[in-house]
């Protein structure tokens, strides 16, 4: 079973990467940039959390796309400790223009699959996943 789900991981992201990097986006990158569409300004220790990577990882990308004029940090007015990322107009213009085409190429990706499959796939990974952070104690 890990190995099915190793390798099927690894063919969607093989058909996502270069799409994306198309767009001059590395997943992380593009992963950053959708949290902010989607959720809004947010912590940046909340970032790490959404986008899977550790929070040392997580400035580095934080970083390059500030660099690019695509997000922003600033201190959050109640509490002057906490730093929020957000997206820039250039940001949101990027996203709202590569989100869609990314939703598309995912559809094309897991088209093998019904849309009940797919709801039975998400089921079981939640429950794969519940399962395994009560046995890791966490």
């Amino acid at each position: 079973m890990f190995i099915s789900l190793a390798r099927a991981f690894k063919f969607i992201d093989d058909w996502v990467r270069p799409r994306l990097a198309s767009h001059q986006l590395a997943i992380t990158e593009f992963a950053v940039l959708e949290v902010l569409y989607h959720k809004g300004p947010i912590p940046l220790g909340e970032l790490s959390e959404r986008i899977l990577v550790t929070g040392a990882s997580t400035n580095y990308v934080v970083k390059k796309l500030e660099e690019r004029g695509l997000m922003s940090r600033t201190a959050f007015e109640q509490d002057k400790r906490v730093v929020l990322a957000e997206l820039t107009n250039a940001g949101r213009m990027l996203i709202e223009r590569v989100f869609p085409l990314h939703a598309s190429d995912l559809e094309v990706a897991l088209s093998g699959l019904s849309t009940s499959e797919k709801r039975s796939v998400t089921r079981l990974l939640r429950k794969l996943r519940k399962s395994a952070r009560l046995t890791d104690g966490s």
